[in-house]
């Protein structure tokens, strides 16, 4: 056993020895060559200059100012006054630059084992920096550096869709080498998404050094690759002439191709990102955070509202798909409902009833009564699966981050969120867009968009990435053609028929336009008031959400308009006079194929002319151009009137009523 014990140290002490052995001569062998190279070599990186932003027509939306940063040797004594007699010289320089600041950066970075100039300005203008750059560069302890800054030349106007830039956290730093050495990272929107695109690579130059870490020869130098420029669908005169028009109105309003490119996309109200570009202020901060409107959320994906009665074409097509002759069938609206024998009165917004009700009346006169009754019948598990086939309650794919996805309800999932079971009450409310339905706009926008043609496409923001085209996606839904064309009948009679909820915006348009309505409900109404209050005599935050969401033309649909104004009242008379004023200026500006830009331009020619016409004859003066004639008894010849828009609507401008 001895024997045995002392075989078994003795073989134990030779392992150990022998893996140490291992470690040192050959393993180890790496670590200390590299230290060695390193004290002859050194790498330093070349920073790449972040790719540009752009809209659809070539204007700047995110840019990079070309300025300096300074920086400071490293290893200076504090306790000798080194430190502070180079900040002092700086500070002379540059009077308004805090000098607390930059003590604190640099004790921070400074160390024994760093032996690089520790940056303690991020950024000079250039014009500023040019008369300076004599004197300072002939400091032996100050280092010159090219640097870039971001700017967004239309601030907020696009903040929620170009997003902005901001100084990297330590974590953000450990994920990305570029984000690392340049210190600057996309915290939002298309500057976050595309961020790696746009950030480009890194480059390099190895120096042959001494022992005083002086460059002696450059043994190897590769180039960054820079400006991954990214050119997006947004149309930039568009979306600022949409953001005036909103005014002090908080909203969303959105633009698409209904082939998914969004050329328009505004969430009022904005904020300014050049503020975060080099942090931004306490005072700033807290001003958007104590603004009640919500600027700093984007609300085209990051906000969700309860559709109301939008969603009823889509609890259609869950009846078509669902019940056999369902939609095929009438129903009585006397102004409310009851479940079996219960009490409670779910009721119509129309107090008396639209009375008989089939499917194209109950989409254009937007009949609650007539989805309560079909809801009932198709169950809320058969509703949610369609409405979620269609783009609802789930996320668009849209090129912007963190995307939420909404909630279309069904029994699992309030037996998931809540562990109660579901009720036919919350079927008939969940029917017409209201409990716990909440979407987002943008897939309003999407839904939309399939009503319109039967594809539902992937929003797609990028035009091209890096010069290579993006093709938007989109994918066939197949529903029974001829419920799928009473629906879209429906929708035209929003828009057109003098019973419809938005004919008195929509229906003098220079195109034809199909739509649907929608009043949300942020409060509910008590069983015991029988006359209900109107939106304009309620406190702002309990009035209603008003959603109108539209496309056009009515027969060939080439574009989506979808208005969400937060409590707004009624979709039809606070989101018409919007979605009007917007189509008048797509059409003027040549947005639809069958109105090219030449016709339009004749138009309003012959419009102008006619414009001052009337007014000379106001005067009494003769027409210009015209020799004055004798006046004639007989009645003037009465044509349509067509309303002039600018090229380039400017705040103060609005455009004519139809």
């Amino acid at each position: 056993m001895r024997v045995k014990l002392i075989i078994l140290f003795f073989t134990i002490v030779w392992a150990v020895l022998l893996v140490r052995l291992y470690h040192i001569s050959i393993k180890s062998n790496y670590y200390y060559e590299k230290l060695a190279k390193e004290n002859i070599e050194r790498k330093n990186y070349l920073k790449p200059v972040r790719g540009e932003i752009y809209d659809r027509n070539g204007k700047y939306l995110a840019v990079n100012k070309i300025g300096f940063s300074l920086s400071i040797a490293p290893h200076l004594s504090v306790r000798k006054g080194e430190l502070d007699r180079v900040i002092s010289l700086i500070h002379s320089y540059l009077p308004d630059i805090n000098t607390t600041v930059m003590r604190k950066v640099y004790r921070k970075q400074s160390s024994a084992y760093n032996h690089e100039y520790i940056k303690v300005i991020d950024f000079i203008p250039y014009d500023r920096m040019m008369k300076l750059y004599p004197r300072i560069s002939a400091e032996p302890k100050i280092h010159i550096d090219t640097e870039t800054k971001r700017y967004y030349p239309y601030g907020k106007y696009a903040a929620h869709i170009v997003g902005y830039v901001g100084r990297s956290n330590r974590k953000e730093n450990a994920k990305d080498k570029v984000v690392d050495k340049v210190g600057r990272i996309g915290k939002s929107g298309l500057e976050l998404y595309y961020n790696r695109l746009l950030e480009g690579e890194l480059g390099y130059v190895i120096s042959k050094v001494d022992a005083r870490n002086k460059a002696l020869e450059v043994l190897e130098r590769k180039e960054p690759i820079s400006n991954r420029n990214l050119t997006i669908n947004l149309d930039m005169d568009l979306q600022k002439y949409i953001y005036d028009l909103l005014g002090k109105r908080a909203g969303v309003v959105i633009v698409m191709k209904t082939t998914g490119e969004v050329i328009a996309a505004v969430s009022n109200p904005s904020f300014d990102p050049n503020l975060f570009v080099g942090g931004i202020s306490v005072k700033d901060w807290k001003a958007l955070q104590n603004n009640l409107g919500h600027p700093f959320t984007n609300k085209l994906i990051n906000a969700v509202y309860p559709p109301g009665s939008v969603i009823k074409p889509g609890v259609a097509l869950a009846a078509s798909r669902f019940g056999h002759g369902l939609l095929d069938q009438h129903e009585f609206c006397k102004g409310y409902i009851t479940i079996d024998k219960s009490k409670h009165k779910f009721r119509c917004w129309k107090k008396w009833g639209h009375g008989d009700t089939d499917l194209r009346k109950s989409i254009r006169e937007s009949c609650d009564v007539y989805y309560y009754n079909k809801s009932l019948k198709v169950g809320i598990d058969r509703i949610a699966k369609t409405l979620r086939q269609i783009g609802l309650g789930v996320k668009t794919g849209i090129d912007l981050p963190r995307e939420y996805r909404g909630i279309i309800p069904d029994k699992a999932w309030k037996r998931k969120r809540y562990h109660k079971p579901w009720y036919k009450g919350e079927t008939v409310i969940a029917a017409i867009g209201q409990g716990y339905d909440n979407i987002t706009p943008m897939q309003i926008a999407r839904y939309t968009a399939f009503l319109a043609t039967g594809w539902l496409p992937v929003p797609t923001l990028a035009k091209s990435i890096d010069g290579k085209k993006v093709t938007p996606k989109r994918v066939r839904i197949r529903f029974n053609p001829a419920h799928f064309a009473t629906i879209r009948q429906g929708m035209i009679d929003v828009c057109n028929d003098r019973r419809g909820t938005a004919y008195k915006a929509l229906h003098n348009l220079p195109i034809r336009v199909a739509g649907k309505t929608g009043t949300a409900q942020v409060v509910s109404i008590p069983q015991d008031i029988k006359k209900r209050a109107k939106e304009n005599e309620l406190a702002y935050f309990k009035k209603s959400h008003a959603w109108l969401t539209t496309y056009a033309p009515a027969r060939h649909p080439e574009y989506v308009v979808t208005v969400l104004i937060e409590h707004g009242g009624h979709g039809g008379s606070a989101g018409g006079p919007i979605a009007a004023k917007i189509y008048r200026y797509l059409y003027y500006n040549g947005y639809f194929k069958k109105h090219p830009l030449e016709q339009v331009r004749k138009e309003l020619e012959a419009a102008k002319a006619k414009r001052a016409a009337e007014e000379a004859k106001k005067r009494g003066e003769p027409a210009p151009g015209t020799a004055p004639k004798a006046p004639k008894h007989s009645a003037p010849e009465l044509k349509p009137f067509v309303p002039a828009l600018p090229a380039e609507p400017k705040k103060s401008q609005k455009v004519p009523a139809g």
